[in-house]
């Protein structure tokens, strides 16, 4: 469904995706993140996970502190930047979840401070968040070829993708996200005197962090690969 509202002209004409919210059951969502499914079929919780942008954690009234820390620190091992509403009766504000902004690359920066949080989490082997982060600048066509690369390979795994890029002789920041094969990109606000610095979050299944690293690190200009 989302991808829809990145290749239907007509679709974005009219309507514009928001952001993809997902509902978790505090008192039942470690059983369903961790049940193992047979060989083949995929886990839909966990995928769910994976794709939110924002998780309204509901029931927390059944829960206690520590069952809800786990259950919080389990999600965050799949999905590391996602924002976690806590609720009751799924009774939260509108304004935590509409106009959230997550798929407006042009506001990104400013109202979504968690879009590129620190992502080394470990936990689930099978859907994982990697965070990649280095100085310097790319080079705009090794690093086109790269993802494109990646996505026409791997995009099935790959459900999330998003990253701010300093690309060499460009004054201004580039923003990307991209829902499995499929990528949204704009121009961002400039560098001005900050130092430039790069920032990527690939959200998927058997990822790769050296694969990953690697793969972009060859894209770089002149930097090291920082975390």
């Amino acid at each position: 469904m989302a991808q829809t509202f990145f290749v239907d002209d007509e679709l974005r004409q009219t309507c514009r995706l928001d952001a993809i919210i997902t509902l978790v059951d505090a008192h039942h969502a470690l059983a369903h993140l961790d049940e193992v499914k047979p060989e083949g079929v995929e886990n839909e919780s966990v995928e769910q996970v994976a794709f939110a942008d924002r998780i309204v954690l509901n029931k927390v009234d059944l829960a206690d502190e520590s069952q809800l820390a786990e259950v919080e620190s389990r999600i965050r091992s799949i999905n590391a930047p996602v924002s976690i509403i806590r609720a009751s009766f799924a009774d939260v504000r509108l304004d935590e979840i509409l106009d959230v902004g997550a798929f407006d690359l042009g506001r990104i920066l400013l109202d979504d401070p968690s879009f590129l949080e620190d992502t080394d989490h470990q936990h689930d082997l099978t859907v994982t968040s990697v965070g990649i982060e280095s100085s310097g600048s790319v080079d705009e066509d090794l690093f086109n070829d790269w993802l494109r690369e990646l996505l026409m390979t791997k995009g099935v795994d790959i459900f999330r993708s998003k990253g701010i890029l300093s690309v060499e002789g460009a004054p201004n920041r580039f923003i990307f996200q991209g829902v499995h094969m499929l990528i949204d990109a704009a121009e961002g606000a400039p560098w001005g005197e900050q130092e430039r610095e790069n920032k990527l979050v690939f959200i998927g299944r058997n990822l790769d962090r050296e694969e990953l690293e690697s793969g972009f690190r060859s894209c770089l200009v002149a930097a090291e690969v920082s975390g």
